[in-house]
Formats: structure tokens, sequence, C-alpha cells
């Protein structure tokens, strides 16, 4: 078939424009998966002069904020007018806080044990305090799954030498009438577990260690039951250091995990790709969402407590 210049012309057009196309569908895509995550809004200090806080969690009846100073053994509430209340003096360096789905307050005591809090009287009522017959190392955070069961880490922060537990881990406390809790020790040896959290469909659990760059994440395979370690992300690291690691975790409803680092909180995707930091005026320690719309990120970081308004609700 015999081909004249202006078929030619308007062929290679054609053909121009349709690989235009693909470049930018290319590119929307690129840019779509890259997306970062920014506050909608500046962080503001809700009060300062802690000595070191922890454990933020949002309790949503009351629309408040609980938090720990662990050193002076005392947790503290944020009130709804921004006044600030002592839940109680008498904390045993509680660490993690978290309001479950059943509206309790579950707690991480470092001095051994993992307790229940009462929310009008600020009585603790133990839950476990050991495993193998001998006293848990510090436990230091912890996640509530569907069926009401108690993830934890266990590190040695403010533990005793030797460690009770010999080495640190995560352990599971499984829901049950007994008076007796049922306990598991669900990982191997991990280099100063610290933050821990679930997915949104309860099927990945995180684990922040605070003694290397890698997160980690397990495959929920039952209540108590999980897959081998694999690494989730490497989180970024200040300018010198090589092996820095992370505090505390939250996800958002997205399943898009939060975790506290030395250059602040570390956004990543489900699939582990960064997507963005939130930076502080002090080393972040934790963090967790809250407010009506639970769009409010709330960090304890060293000696203050703080608040952003963030684009996606968290989980709760």
């Amino acid at each position: 078939m015999r081909l004249t210049k202006r078929w030619v012309a308007a062929a290679c057009l054609q053909a121009l424009l349709m690989a235009s196309a693909g470049a930018n569908v290319a590119f929307a895509q690129e840019t779509e998966s890259q997306q970062s995550i920014q506050p909608t809004g500046k962080v503001e200090l809700i009060k300062d002069g802690y000595t070191f806080t922890e454990g933020p969690a949002w309790e949503p009846e009351s629309k408040t904020l609980f938090f720990s100073d662990i050193p002076n053994t005392s947790i503290h509430r944020v009130m709804p007018d921004g006044t600030v209340e002592l839940f109680t003096d008498q904390s045993k360096h509680t660490n993690g806080i978290l309001i479950a789905a059943d509206g309790k307050i579950r707690a991480c005591q470092m001095d051994g044990q993992v307790v229940e809090y009462e929310i009008t009287t600020g009585e603790a009522t133990p839950i476990a305090g050991k495993f193998g017959g001998r006293r848990f190392n510090a436990p230091n955070d912890l996640i509530v799954d569907s069926q009401g069961g108690i993830y934890f880490t266990d590190p040695l922060f403010s533990a005793p030498t030797p460690l009770p537990q010999t080495i640190q881990a995560v352990y599971y406390i499984a829901p049950s009438e007994d008076e007796e809790p049922r306990v598991s020790r669900v990982t191997s040896d991990i280099k100063a577990p610290n933050g821990i959290g679930l997915s949104p469909d309860g099927g990945k659990l995180y684990v922040c260690p605070s003694g290397q760059a890698e997160m980690l994440v397990y495959d929920v395979l039952g209540p108590g039951k999980l897959s081998p370690a694999k690494t989730f992300c490497h989180v970024k690291q200040p300018e010198g250091k090589s092996n820095s690691g992370a505090d505390g975790i939250t996800l958002d409803v997205k399943g898009n995990v939060y975790v506290t680092t030395d250059l602040g909180v570390q956004i990543f995707s489900p699939d582990g790709e960064f997507l963005g930091l939130v930076e502080f005026p002090q080393i972040p320690a934790n963090v967790c969402f809250g407010g009506d719309d639970w769009k409010t990120m709330y960090v304890t970081a060293r000696t203050g407590v703080y608040r952003v308004p963030m684009p996606i609700a968290g989980l709760h």
C-alpha cells in the first residue's frame, strides 16, 4: 500500500499523542503512589513541665486524653476545657495506656505487670504479672485484639538485672474468665521491643524495636499465634546515626503506620513505603489519634504533650 506524506505525518502525530497520554497516566500513578501525608494545621503544645511523658490514649466518651509521666509515677488527663487533672500518682511507672473498645483502661506498669484502671477512682487491678513463674521485665506498650486478648511488649528499660525473663519479647494475654491469666510468649528475642499495633483487619501485628532501624511485622495466624517476623520498613535516621529505632506506634483507618522516632513521627503505608514526617519541638515518645473526628494526632514528647490536626482519621 502506498503511503502519502500527509498520512505518515498524521500517524506520527497520533503516536506522539498516545505516548504523551501514556506518560501522563504513568506520572499520575507514580505521583499517587508516592503521595505524602502531612498535617492540616500547626503543631500545638497542650502542656509542658513534666519529666518524661508517655502513653497517650483518647477516651471518646468523656473526650479526654490520658497520658503518663513515668518518672513521677503519675497519670494525667486533659479535660475537654483544656485543663489537666491528675488521674493517679501511684502508677508504678505506667508507660503505655490503651482505651479498649469496651471502654476499659488497660496499661503497662514498668514495675512488672499489665493492669486495668478503674476510670472513676484510678485504682489498678492486675491482669497479669508473671510468665513461667517469674515477673515480667518491664511491660512497655500494648494493643487489644478483636477477641479481647492483649499483646504487649516487654523490653529491658528500667527492668531488674539480670532480666527476670532472660529475653526481651512480646507476650499475649488470652481473654479468660479464669482467675489465673493464660499468658504465652509469642516472639523470640527482640532488641528492645517497644511500640505495638494491629492493622485494621487484625491480620498484621507491628512491633517497633528501639534497638534497630528495622521495624517488624508479623502475620496474625490466630489469637496469640504469629508468623516469623518480617521487616516492615527501615526508619529514616538522624545525621550521624545508622541504627536508631522507634518508640511508639499508632495506625489510621487506611492502615498507614505512624511511628515515633528521633526525627519525629514517621509515616509509612501498609506496604512499608515512606509517606511523610511530622516534626515536633521535642523528640516524641508515643502517639495516638483522638478528637471528635479522630483526626487529631496527640504526641507525648519528653517534657510536653502536643497535638496536630491530620487529614486521615486514626484507627480506634
